[in-house]
């Protein structure tokens, strides 16, 4: 399992980076005092350690030893220190620490540990770098692989375009401006074609002594700008604020299409997607089944175990739709309700994919508190084929079928 690694000489200060870090950090953190307890540490847990937030002057080891061994055996490393001398922030940022934090106040600590935090975190995220100055282009890189980002170079605004489509997991850009076949402006405005400004961020890059180039940057898509050359500390600054932007618009996208409970999309996400697949579906002329499904006498779980275990069994049937599912549209459309959106299937193909479905569910044990269940589930099923429907008019037949197969005596798929 991850770590993180805290050494702090400081009882008191100690005490607050161990409060601040049970609040902020998903992992478990190993605390020592000085080099000696580190160095244990280290080699205990060297496989499992993610960042180390590192006291720079230790009782026995009053130089910063212990940053520079970590650096050494490839830790990133955080250094909290006293010292705001210039010269020493030089030097550690040169050395390759991946941030340098000066005791201050409490606010001081809580971007420390934060920072840990934001370390892990940027080991799952995939940044490309645009610079046709291979010596530039590796400068960028090389500071970004000290915060963990997972990076891709360009060379220029055309080869990026092309990373961008084969990567789909890109959340950052970095760009210059000048570059030959596609400039960054050119490139701003083809990612911003085909790509939500909430799904990647861009930065644009300039040597260029032209105050109007950031104007130009943001008004063509971008999302900041960057004047080289640059302080090492602003531009981390810059893409750090640039991706925690993104996932704050995607909390709030997860907030306003999720349901709450199973992390399912819900009725209205599910509802204005349906609609596009919909009309997709009838200009391809291809077919589409829509699938309304209930857990049968999901009532009588709550009535005998209680709301938390029939809660339970929802989340667990939610994950089991997600897995058996997840590559079609999915949602939990109502209490016990869960409705699939089926394109490219027609009816037969459909009521058989479901029955295959309704029968895993037959098999499977539901855990609830103290106890476990067993489940059934009625479904009922209906297609577009060259007829246009609306998706109102196709939840109408859908849940005729879905009614027909309850009185049919429930656990069974009805479809046209």
């Amino acid at each position: 399992m991850p770590k993180f690694m805290i050494v702090e000489d400081s009882s008191v200060i100690l005490k607050i980076l161990r409060h601040i870090a049970r609040q902020e950090l998903p992992f478990d953190v190993l605390y020592a005092t000085n080099m000696a307890e580190a160095k244990e540490l280290y080699l205990a847990h060297q496989h499992e350690l993610v960042a180390g937030l590192i006291d720079l002057a230790l009782p026995d080891a009053p130089n910063g030893e212990l940053v520079d061994y970590l650096l050494e055996q490839g830790l990133p490393v955080v250094v909290l220190t006293g010292t705001s001398d210039g010269d020493t922030r030089e030097q550690l940022l040169l050395k390759g620490v991946a941030d340098y934090v000066i005791k201050e106040t409490r606010f001081s600590y809580q971007y420390a540990i934060q920072m840990l935090n934001r370390l892990d975190k940027n080991r799952e995220l995939d940044v490309l770098v645009v610079e046709d100055s291979r010596t530039f282009r590796k400068y960028l890189t090389k500071l970004l692989c000290l915060h963990q980002y997972r990076v891709h170079e360009a060379e220029d605004g055309v080869q990026a375009l092309e990373l961008l489509r084969s990567n789909p997991a890109i959340r950052l850009v970095i760009s210059d401006y000048h570059m030959p076949n596609l400039d960054g402006f050119e490139l701003v405005q083809a990612i911003r074609h085909q790509f939500e400004k909430r799904n990647i961020a861009v930065i644009g890059l300039s040597g260029q002594e032209d105050a109007s180039l950031s104007v130009k940057f943001i008004k063509n898509g971008a999302n900041d700008f960057l004047m080289k050359p640059f302080q090492q500390e602003e531009f981390f600054c810059r893409v750090t604020n640039n991706i925690e932007a993104l996932e704050s618009i995607e909390k709030l996208h997860h907030q306003a299409t999720r349901d709450y409970l199973t992390g399912l999309y819900n009725r209205r996400y599910f509802s204005e997607e349906a609609e596009l697949l919909l009309s997709r579906a009838f200009r391809e002329q291809k077919p589409i089944s829509l699938v309304v499904m209930d857990i049968d006498f999901f009532k009588s779980i709550n009535d005998e175990y209680g709301h938390l275990a029939g809660d339970q069994v929802l989340q667990q049937m939610a994950q089991y739709l997600e897995e058996s599912l997840g590559r079609f549209l999915v949602a939990r459309t109502g209490g016990e309700e869960f409705s699939i959106l089926l394109p490219g299937l027609d009816n037969d193909k459909a009521v058989s994919l479901m029955n295959g479905f309704r029968q895993g569910v037959q098999e499977r044990i539901f855990e609830i508190p103290d106890d476990f269940v067993r489940v059934t589930v009625s479904l009922g099923v209906s297609t577009v084929t060259d007829t246009p429907r609306t998706l109102e008019q196709l939840f109408t037949s859908a849940d005729e079928h879905l009614y027909r197969a309850k009185e049919a005596g429930r656990n069974l798929v009805m479809g046209d």
